[in-house]
């Protein structure tokens, strides 16, 4: 198989990596962002070589155009054709797509119907989706899903206890989300290990703007943080994470708002950004955290993981790995070592040498009860094996 074009469309940007299929390598990527903005800024890097320009009001459509232009001008590339397939990252696939599958007509009008489940991710990638056949009508598009995952929960996490009737014909269950980085984190850290997956209980730890937590138990996931939607679970950068649900009834009432003005509330303006009023960055809270709204952030942030683990371990009867992964999870060290302090109750116990490093691997003392391991994640090398594998039936 030649080369596998992956891309990951946003409200205002978009994300892309070009790899060869053949050897797993990132030839180029890309990031557009400020689209239908002033200032757009279109930027690729391939090698050590970096092209950026600023381009007023850059529109969806003309940013699929620029893409494959400049990777032949750049001489990335010397024909379009040499890309035989192109991925995209699909938030929710609710019950009907299990796995990986080629965007026909059937599909696409199949994911169309899906909407509600990921109300502002869905419409922008399947929106995406079209355009990029219209720009390249000949190469086959794949989707690889988030939620695809959490699809085989025990039950008795999958569901919410509503009336048992809307969960079969709503198809209203937890579908869980990040799960392309869980799957990637899970089975990577067994690898490290060199230990079956299958025999390994294990909480995975994807932190970043948007984070979750997964259980896994006999090789597949047995619990997640996120719910029907990407906006429950743990704080995230502008997400409320779990929140009592008749809020959203007394906040309409209180400020005249109505459903959609709350839901956007609850996605944009709440978590970390919500609670500190400064910023949804952990960065940017970390470096004011003298002041006291923004510690609280902080302090909010890492009491929900906390009690997610918590929980997840008791779930499991016990726990053999802790993985952290995701912008924050791979890169604060403070904050790893405030979190594991905060579970020595359970036997958990962090290397400072170790965890200063920064690196893939083990981070755990050698005393500790289970591993900890800080695993970066890799969601655009698994799409491109899930997109290989397909090809290859």
């Amino acid at each position: 198989m030649g080369k596998v074009f992956l891309v990951n469309a946003g409200s205002s940007s978009v994300k892309w990596k070009l790899f060869e299929a053949s050897d797993e390598s990132v030839i180029a990527k890309g990031l557009v962002e400020r689209i239908n903005m002033p200032g757009s800024v279109f930027e690729v890097k391939y090698g050590s070589d970096k092209y950026e320009i600023k381009i007023n009001n850059l529109s969806y459509e003309k940013t699929a155009e620029l893409i494959f232009e400049k990777l032949q001008e750049l001489k990335i590339i010397s024909d379009l054709a040499e890309i035989e397939a192109i991925g995209h990252r699909i938030v929710a696939g609710g019950e009907q797509f299990k796995s990986a599958v080629e965007l026909t007509e059937d599909n696409l009008n199949k994911l169309s119907k899906m909407n509600d489940f990921a109300p502002l991710h869905n419409p922008m990638e399947i929106k995406y989706v079209k355009i990029m056949q219209h720009t390249l009508p000949e190469i086959p598009q794949y989707a690889v899903f988030d939620s695809q995952f959490f699809t085989d929960l025990p039950e008795k996490n999958a569901i919410f206890s509503i009336p048992y009737k809307y969960t079969k014909e709503f198809g209203i269950r937890r579908y869980g989300e990040h799960g392309i980085s869980h799957e990637y984190i899970s089975h990577r850290a067994a690898d490290l290990l060199d230990k079956p997956l299958e025999s390994l209980k294990m909480i995975t730890l994807h932190l970043g703007s948007g984070a979750s937590v997964a259980a896994e138990k006999d090789g597949k996931a047995f619990d997640t943080s996120m719910g029907f939607t990407p906006l429950t679970g743990l704080t995230m950068g502008t997400r409320a994470g779990d929140v009592d649900p008749s809020i959203i009834p007394y906040l309409m009432k209180k400020l005249s708002l109505d459903l959609d003005d709350v839901l956007l509330m609850l996605n944009k303006e709440s978590g970390l950004l919500g609670v500190s009023g400064l910023s949804s960055d952990m960065r940017d809270l970390l470096a004011n955290s003298e002041k006291e709204q923004i510690k609280l952030a902080i302090d909010i942030f890492i009491n929900r993981i906390v009690k997610y683990v918590g929980s997840y371990y008791a779930e499991l009867g016990g726990l053999d790995v802790l993985v952290f992964a995701g912008g924050i999870g791979e890169n604060n060290r403070e904050l790893r070592k405030i979190i594991v302090k905060k579970l020595q109750v359970l036997g958990l116990k962090i290397n400072q040498e170790a965890n200063e490093a920064n690196a893939e691997g083990v981070i755990s003392a050698k005393d500790s009860a289970a591993k900890i391991m800080i695993v970066p994640t890799n969601e655009e090398l698994s799409m491109v094996r899930q997109i290989t594998a397909l090809r290859d039936k």
